[in-house]
């Protein structure tokens, strides 16, 4: 029988999750914070580290949809919207 796509998902991604709850809180949003600023600052490839972000937040978006209510989904949306535009105008800059 073959599992679900999220199924398959969850089981690949649970050593990392599982890492990643056991760290401090802090750290992940530091890291989180530092990408953005090096994707902000570093010019023609910094949205590189911002991509990092968006499919970061997305796959935790994916993840995690079934069991948030709905003003937990619309605000995760709006982070998914904001890192997946500042990704979109970084990499396509107006010249």
């Amino acid at each position: 029988m073959s599992l679900p796509f999220r199924s398959r998902l969850e089981h690949r991604t649970y050593r990392v999750m599982e890492r990643m709850n056991a760290l401090p809180r802090i750290v992940p949003f530091v890291v989180i914070f530092l990408l953005i600023v090096v994707g902000i600052l570093v010019p023609h490839v910094g949205f590189v580290a911002t991509g990092i972000v968006a499919a970061f937040v997305g796959f935790l978006v994916y993840s995690t949809w079934p069991r948030l209510s709905m003003p937990e989904k619309l605000m995760r949306l709006a982070v998914l919207f904001i890192a997946v535009a500042l990704t979109a105008v970084q990499a396509l800059p107006r010249s």
